[in-house]
């Protein structure tokens, strides 16, 4: 069994294949070829909780094993499992937080590029930690995204990022209000922990990935931008029960599109677009199977 550290990880996952790897996790779902239930949720002594989100198709199974301890640093520790289905044997232990990252912004990725009208404007990222640096990556690799605008409640860590992204040959600014960036940016990544909206106006044509709020009380688009939106979801059953930026818009959920099916349709010609994320043991298993091929194990 190889077991690989952070660096390791992401240098088997780069964004632009993996995408196309969830994109194919989600068609052989489609076929039944794949088993994923809901994520099992355990709580720990203390106010700690510890996950287990588990996916498995005909070659390869998954166990993402997550503990959250708020008070310990870092308070977050993740490992993914792969095993072989047949036989049960260990092949590889990734490290679990550089997964979620990565996968994360590779779904972000692919509905960027099935579901933004204007995916090749510039970029415009609430939110510069961790989740805001891999959609930063992801959709300069994916999509060609070369001009970003970073704001979060701490300019020093807006500023943090946009020095990342010009490191990286980009146009970045940290701005301290949204307001002029909403009327250039046709992209736009929501990756922060607000409890409360912070985006309360979009463009026309613009695309948002909401991939913060991760719980029903968690909200970072106001219920007016979600309710003007073509909105779509990573999956159905997740969102229903966890995408608080739609459920406190009390969207009606007839409308709501996995990208499971978006995937299948062309691609809206105005928007604005919504697409929001609270993650599936699916990336994961997508994330596996990118890696397991790429170590020759496969």
């Amino acid at each position: 069994m190889r077991i690989l550290s952070a660096e390791e990880t992401a240098a088997l996952l780069p964004y632009p294949v993996l995408a196309e790897s969830i994109a194919r996790v989600l068609a052989d779902h489609a076929r039944g070829q794949i088993t994923a239930p809901e994520r099992l949720v355990v709580p720990l002594a203390g106010g700690a909780t510890l996950l287990l989100m588990p996916a498995a198709d005909p070659t390869i199974t998954v166990t993402k094993l997550v503990t959250v301890h708020p008070q310990q640093h870092p308070s977050v520790r993740a490992e993914v499992w792969v095993m072989r289905t047949d036989t049960g044997e260990r092949l590889a232990l990734l490290e679990g937080s550089v997964v979620t990252a990565r996968r994360t912004a590779a779904v972000s990725l692919l509905a960027a590029q099935a579901l933004a009208p204007n995916p090749s404007g510039p970029l415009l990222i609430l939110g510069a930690g961790t989740q805001g640096k891999s959609h930063l990556e992801a959709f300069q690799e994916g999509l060609g995204t070369d001009k970003v605008y970073v704001y979060s409640r701490s300019f020093e860590h807006a500023e943090a990022l946009a020095s990342y992204a010009r490191q990286r040959r980009m146009l970045a600014q940290a701005i301290s209000a949204l307001e002029p960036a909403l009327h250039e940016a046709s992209l736009i990544v929501c990756a922060t922990t607000s409890q409360t909206p912070l985006l309360f106006k979009v463009p026309p044509g613009g695309f948002i990935a909401a991939v913060g709020a991760y719980r029903p009380d968690m909200a970072e688009v106001a219920p007016q931008v979600v309710r003007q939106a073509r909105v779509y979801v990573d999956t159905l059953e997740g969102a229903c029960s966890e995408a608080g930026d739609l459920l406190q818009a009390q969207v009606d959920w007839n409308q709501v599109k996995p990208l499971e099916i978006a995937l299948q349709q062309p691609r809206p010609t105005d928007g604005p677009v919504l697409f929001k994320s609270v993650g599936h043991a699916l990336w994961d298993l997508a994330a596996a199977r990118l890696a397991v091929q790429r170590l020759g194990m496969q």
